[in-house]
Parts: C-alpha cells; structure tokens; sequence
C-alpha cells in the first residue's frame, strides 16, 4: 500500500485510522498522497505536537484537495448565513437520496475558490458506479443550490452553485456519451470523439 509506506516516515498517533485515510484520498495519485503526509505532518509541527492525528490528515487533505485556508476572506453575516444553508442543502439531499455516500464533514470555512464544502466517503472501494449513485450525485450537487432558493427565494439565489452546476454538467455530459445511460441513444461511446469538448468524468466530488 503506498499510502502505508509514506506514513511509515512521520510518527503518527496510535488510532490513525489508515482505511479512513485512503477512504479520504481516493483518487489521488503517490505524489499527492505524499504531499497530504507532508502537509499534515507540517500542520502537526505548526500546533506543536510531536506525533500526527487524524485531525491533521483531515486539515491536509481539505488543502491539498481545496487550498489552503482563506483567512484574509472576510464573510458578511448573511454570506455566512447562505453559505450554510447552501452546504446544508448538498448534506441533507447525500443523506436523504439513494446513491449517495455517507456525509463525512461539513465545513463553511473558505478554501481555494470555496465558501464551503460538503464531503461524503464511500463505506468501500469503488471502481464503477451505478446509474442510482450517478443520478444521486447529480442531486446531491444540485441540494445547495435549491436550499438556498428554499429558503432565500428564487431572486435571491446566490452564485455559489456555479461549481456545482459544471460537476453536474460533466456528469451529464458522461452519463450519455461515455456511461450509456441514455436509451436514445444507447450504448455509444461519444466522448472519445469529441474529447477535447466533453472532458472525461473521473468520479464523484463534494
């Protein structure tokens, strides 16, 4: 396991969960699994502590994934207020819809171009996905942005939903041209020849 070998050069604290760590990283090559035990061992050394928590994997891999924190980014009460609202929408529909995994973390702390994020982790590995998890990442995607109309009116919608709106158009775009999901069409495979217009879906995000 590499993740096991780069976790071998830090010390680490006896309940460091390593089938949670790789739950957390999935996807993420050796050098970015190499960069989040640095970034966490940094983070342990900046709080002075001699050994790695899991608490510091977590701040590691929400910055290796999302950026760092942006502290200089100073929120308005109401852009705090819509920010959560929008980060509980995206939770309570991964809770509520079938194909979704389990909601790990729920943060409004901003990172990179974020406000918030939503992370869910799968219970397993997972190399394929159903047409019922794929559909129920789209509608998780899209819970932050009717939360807010929910809850702020539909001329108050912020925004905030522009990422969620092209990782659910990338997810469209592969449920028809690369997934076969779509029965007009059926079992083509339309993304290889236009690539360089539909992108190639890798999996679900927050």
């Amino acid at each position: 396991n590499i993740l096991q070998i780069y976790l071998k050069k830090v010390e680490t604290e006896n309940d460091i969960d390593v089938d949670k760590i790789a739950g957390m990283t999935s996807g993420m090559v050796g050098a970015d699994l190499a960069n989040l035990v640095n970034e966490a061992a940094l983070w342990a050394t900046r709080e002075d502590k001699t050994r790695v928590s899991m608490d510091d994997f977590e701040y590691a891999r929400d910055k290796v994934l999302m950026g760092a924190e942006r502290r200089s980014a100073v929120l308005s009460d109401e852009e705090k207020r819509v920010t959560a609202f929008h980060e509980a929408g995206h939770a309570l529909v991964a809770k509520k819809v079938r194909g979704n995994d389990p909601v790990h973390k729920v943060t409004i702390i901003p990172r990179g171009m974020a406000l918030g994020v939503t992370w869910t982790l799968p219970e397993d590995d997972q190399h394929s996905l159903s047409e019922e998890q794929v559909l129920g990442h789209i509608t998780k995607a899209m819970g932050g942005r009717v939360a807010e109309e929910l809850i702020f009116g539909k001329d108050n919608v912020t925004s905030g939903a522009a990422s969620d709106i092209q990782q659910v158009s990338k997810i469209a775009r592969a449920m028809v041209t690369q997934f076969g999901f779509a029965e007009e069409l059926g079992y083509v495979d339309l993304a290889n020849e236009q690539q360089s217009y539909l992108g190639a879906y890798q999996g679900p995000s927050s």
